[in-house]
């Protein structure tokens, strides 16, 4: 396990520094921030001494290397917009994505599993078809449009909720967040939602395909025979064993939800990591992004290394197989 284990890291690490490689230079040859930042009425001389001060006159390979300094240091660069850390100003927006990103994970689980157990049980029944054709639209239906609409019925028509920001956050261990309160859960519905819509979907297939296939198994069959309750078979012998591929699937859709929320939290004005990024792609400020995918790239690289490790533990053919390998 140990040996498994250090070579799983050191894959992670690798995956890391390559990432690490191109975000830098992929980010650093778009453009000339320089032009973002400096007045109209500017002379030659100030644009340069801007420049210098930034560190945008040296070649991108000295970049590079003052990059790398400052990532051994855990500093990845300071914003050219708002002059703070790079990475403080990501931390400080990310529990804000954090907790849109749950309560969609939350949103796909308690929707999408029940869903997919009806339409795994019942097949041919009209409601299942229907829940199976909602599921198509999920995937299909573009997020921005289904935010525009959810704000449009929910907010705008009906009045029932708040239709942008995230409402007043309270303090949890040092972390704010709105989960705590019913009026939090009112400003995070329709934007969790909007997230969510896709994981449902997500879940519903992998839930109905998971139970169609475990429900021909011989011991559920051997259950019906024993004469058990319909909701013991369905709850001991069908749903435990679909769980694991579903929440091992929803385990790394975590890092999407996180990574892809800049339209949500962009329509919605949700004060998080994907709307800094945003505004920092318009206005070509290069650490704020770079120190953002970065953050992003880590994020899904542990979530990886997590399940693969997890599924050693639970599956030790998986740890030989990759020592023959």
């Amino acid at each position: 396990m140990l040996s498994f284990l250090i070579r799983r890291t050191g894959q992670a690490l690798l995956v890391i520094s390559v990432m690490m490689v191109l975000v830098f230079f992929g980010v650093n040859i778009i453009g000339d921030p320089i032009w973002m930042l400096i007045s109209p009425d500017m002379d030659q001389a100030a644009i340069e001494a801007t420049a210098a001060s930034l560190g945008l006159d040296k070649p991108i390979w000295e970049q590079f290397w003052y990059f790398l300094q400052g990532v051994a240091k855990g500093d990845l660069g300071h914003s050219f917009v708002h002059g703070e850390p790079a990475i403080a100003l990501i931390l400080s927006r990310m529990p804000a994505t954090m907790e849109l990103a749950l309560a969609a994970l939350l949103m796909a689980i308690v929707i999408g599993l029940p869903l997919g157990l009806y339409a795994g049980l019942k097949p041919e029944h009209p409601a299942s078809r229907t829940i199976m054709a909602g599921s198509i639209l999920g995937f299909s239906l573009p997020s921005f449009w289904v935010g525009l609409m959810l704000m449009m019925v929910f907010a705008v028509m009906l009045g029932w909720l708040p239709a942008t920001g995230r409402g007043v956050a309270q303090d949890f261990w040092g972390i704010e967040t709105s989960l705590l309160s019913s009026a939090g859960w009112a400003f995070i519905a329709l934007p969790a939602f909007n997230l969510a819509t896709t994981k449902i979907s997500l879940v519903i297939r992998l839930t109905r395909a998971g139970v169609r296939e475990v429900a021909l198994m011989d011991y559920v069959k051997f259950a019906r025979a024993k004469g058990l309750k319909p909701s013991r078979i369905i709850g001991v012998h069908i749903l435990k064993n679909i769980l694991i591929p579903v929440v091992t699937v929803l385990g790394l859709e975590f890092g999407s939800l996180v990574a892809f929320s800049v339209v949500t939290e962009t329509i919605f004005a949700w004060p998080g990591m994907g709307k800094l990024l945003l505004e920092s792609i318009q206005r070509l400020d290069r650490p704020v992004i770079v120190a953002y995918i970065m953050v992003v790239v880590v994020l899904f690289v542990v979530v990886n290394l997590v399940v693969d490790v997890l599924y050693s533990l639970l599956d030790p053919r998986l740890r030989i197989n990759s020592n023959k390998a």
